[in-house]
């Protein structure tokens, strides 16, 4: 059997499908500690958008911008999201929750991260922000996921589908 191609990428979702499906639902559970958290759905997705947005996955930057505007994220909001800081867009809370995603996606220094999360406290319950650190770290494996497997995005016939 020859050798693939150099570039060549494994699926690694579909090679070993049993991490696969494990993280599936660490989404699963994830998404239901939100819900008991009394997280909306819209405020997981705006994390979901924005760490994948730091990390670069298309693949998934595809799918949960789409998923945010079923959600009730506003399409200014998903446009204006990596400058979320300078807009008036979002409530505390949500502000809160996207300092946090950012600081567990990128793990800064120390004294940057005592900041966030000090300022993450201020607005969300420990159950809160245990939720947020699960689900940016959740997508964040999800990125690697598709960013390494090279998940392809496909053009839409329809601007809404």
């Amino acid at each position: 059997m020859p050798n693939p191609p150099a570039d060549a990428r494994v699926w690694v979702d579909k090679q070993s499908p049993e991490p696969f499906r494990a993280l599936n639902g660490v989404a699963l559970a994830v998404r239901g500690a939100a819900e008991a958290a009394g997280l909306d759905r819209s405020l997981i997705e705006l994390v979901n958008v924005r760490v994948s947005q730091l990390n670069g996955c298309a693949y998934c930057l595809d799918v949960h911008s789409r998923a945010a505007l079923q959600a009730g994220v506003t399409s200014q909001q998903l446009e204006v999201l990596p400058a979320w800081r300078r807009t008036d867009l979002f409530t505390p809370l949500e502000c809160a929750a996207l300092v946090l995603a950012e600081t567990t996606t990128t793990l800064p220094d120390e004294d940057t991260l005592a900041r966030a999360y000090a300022l993450a406290r201020q607005h969300l319950s420990d159950e809160q922000v245990s939720v947020i650190i699960w689900a940016a770290t959740t997508i964040g494996a999800f990125n690697r996921v598709s960013i390494m497997s090279r998940h392809p995005v496909r053009a839409r016939t329809q601007e809404h589908s």
